[in-house]
């Protein structure tokens, strides 16, 4: 059994499904950073495991140009046609 914490503020949780997943990691993974303090430090110490622990993902990196708007439209484009999965960093 698996348990995600929901950061938000949900007096009544909401029940979400995990998708199927196949095992295998493969592909180009995004990783966001948001531009909040010290996610670019998380991002990093993610993108040195995926590199050691799956040797078949391409990493790639964008930065958003301010936590505090939606990420631009150019920029979520550019993701989704480089990318088959993205990591978001949301930390402080």
């Amino acid at each position: 059994m698996t348990t995600i914490l929901d950061p938000t503020d949900e007096r009544s949780p909401v029940e979400r499904q995990i998708s199927e997943r196949s095992g295998n990691l493969a592909g180009i993974i995004g990783l966001l950073d948001i531009s909040k303090p010290r996610g670019n430090v998380m991002l990093d110490e993610l993108e040195k495991l995926l590199a050691s622990r799956a040797p078949d993902v391409a990493v790639r990196r964008y930065t958003k140009p301010t936590f505090a708007k939606p990420c631009p439209d150019a920029l979520r484009h550019e993701i989704r046609d480089e990318c088959d999965m993205v990591i978001e960093a949301l930390a402080d």
